[in-house]
């Protein structure tokens, strides 16, 4: 495919002015004018690419320079923008917010700056007007290397306040693309995580979507933001997109540790072990990369629902529990008694387990008070407290993940606490914030709080799928 694929990066000063709703919008109404759209993320985060998915009819992806390396951002959004006429990238909080005392890394400059895209500035209005051209051309000059092509207004009250606007804006130098007005329709529920994700949703989601397309189509100039995108060049330093089935090694982190492949994956489909990989409502959080590299590496995915499913898919050899609401679903879960029991004895039988956060909690003895699988002698619960924040890690332990040294960087987000935090035999050691050990390994089970992207270390899933085919 070509690396000049047009494309637009929405940004905004804040969380909270409206990139969501424009991003959404925006791919919806492209998609509409027939233009195949690529979604993606900047960030961990997996809730917003089920809406962009919903907008596109693609599968949204997430472009994290902290978790998978500047290096594989390139390569990555290639990847996952193959075959599509524009691609459309919603940042993380503000514009130049990264990774906590790491500069500028993994924040949404960053990343434009690592695709040579143009920014739309997404501004809330709400509670100003002349002071908006002072904040765009405080933003669209911090940088000279991060190119703000446009600003697009949210939250206009009226024709007088959007009047005053346009003028101020003249002054700044920076186009306004579109003006959006309040809307409520465009709304979508959150809770103690951020947003409901789809799944949760679906029909009230696709209407939300709709919502946002008409919104933006109504407001902003979508033949200029479409010029805008279409003028973005060619991809910086001559990246080729990413493969699954032959992924680039991380350049600048150590190989140490890490298992190399044995020779080319195996093709036999009769020799392809089973991998079962939960989904449904209450495990919502997993990278499209991940069941790409699993397949890759010789497994036969197959998605099952926790809530629903009440036996593993025929011939499991391997389960992965990625993160999710568990503590929503907590009844529903402990209910499902014969899956549970299923698990326990999967796991139990020394198969490879790998549980990623709320993988980690169905794993325990109890949720809430509610019992669960039993893999683990540990106990969860709720809390106030929200754990949020980059990680960097290493396998202090051989796992069917890693080998002992194996570096990784993750990512924590919950509100919930499990007891003890870590086994006999730890998943990792944490080294940011602050130094310690976390996560369980037992036999066949890896379970651990921190989100990790397997993209950023090709040895992790077939690693996996071996142990599949062997244990």
């Amino acid at each position: 495919m070509s690396a000049s694929v047009p494309r637009l990066v929405i940004a905004a000063p804040s969380s909270g002015s409206g990139k969501t709703t424009v991003a959404t919008g925006l791919m919806a109404a492209f998609a509409a004018r027939g233009l195949a759209v690529s979604p993606h993320k900047v960030g961990p985060d997996y809730i917003d690419p089920g809406y962009h998915a919903l907008a596109t009819g693609r599968v949204g992806r997430n472009l994290d320079a902290y978790l998978c390396g500047p290096e594989l951002v390139g390569p990555l959004f290639l990847h996952g923008a193959r075959g599509c006429d524009i691609a459309v990238v919603e940042g993380v909080m503000g514009l130049y917010d990264g990774a906590a005392g790491e500069g500028e890394l993994a924040s949404t400059a960053h990343v434009a700056k690592l695709l040579g895209a143009p920014v739309v500035l997404v501004v809330d209005a709400s509670s100003q007007s002349r002071s908006v051209a002072a904040l765009v051309h405080g933003f669209a000059s911090w940088d000279p290397e991060v190119r703000v092509g446009g600003v697009i207004l949210n939250k206009v009250a009226s024709d007088r306040h959007e009047e005053l606007l346009r003028e101020a804006l003249e002054q700044a130098g920076v186009p306004m693309l579109g003006v959006l007005r309040r809307a409520p329709q465009v709304d979508t529920p959150s809770r103690h995580l951020g947003l409901v994700p789809v799944a949760e949703r679906r029909a009230a989601a696709v209407e939300a979507v709709a919502a946002m397309a008409a919104q933006v189509s109504d407001g902003c100039d979508l033949g200029a933001l479409e010029a805008l995108a279409r003028a973005a060049g060619a991809v910086p330093g001559g990246s080729v997109p990413w493969t699954p089935a032959s992924p680039a090694h991380h350049p600048t982190r150590s190989d140490e540790g890490l298992t190399p492949p044995s020779g080319p994956a195996p093709s036999d489909k009769q020799r392809a072990p089973v991998v079962a990989v939960a989904g449904g409502s209450a495990f919502t959080f997993s990278y499209a990369e991940h069941t790409e590299l699993l397949t890759a590496a010789g497994a036969e995915v197959v998605t099952f629902d926790p809530l629903r499913d009440e036996e593993l898919p025929e011939g499991t050899a391997g389960l992965v529990i990625g993160g999710g609401f568990p503590e929503v679903y907590a009844s529903e879960l402990s209910a499902n008694e014969p899956l549970r029991k299923a698990v326990a004895e999967l796991a139990g039988s020394g198969a490879p387990v790998a549980a990623e956060c709320a993988g980690l909690l169905y794993l325990c003895r109890e949720l809430d008070g509610l019992p669960m699988c039993g893999v683990l002698d540990a106990s969860a619960r709720m809390s106030e407290r929200l754990t949020l924040g980059y990680r960097d890690a290493v396998a202090v332990g051989d796992s069917v993940l890693a080998a002992t040294g194996t570096r990784m960087r993750g990512h924590e987000f919950h509100r919930t606490v499990v007891e003890p935090g870590s086994g006999p035999e730890p998943a990792w050691g944490v080294r940011t914030p602050r130094p310690r050990v976390e996560g369980f390994v037992q036999r066949g089970v890896h379970a651990s709080y921190l989100h990790t992207h397997w993209a950023s270390e090709p040895g992790v899933a077939r690693r996996f799928v071996e142990r599949c085919r062997t244990s």
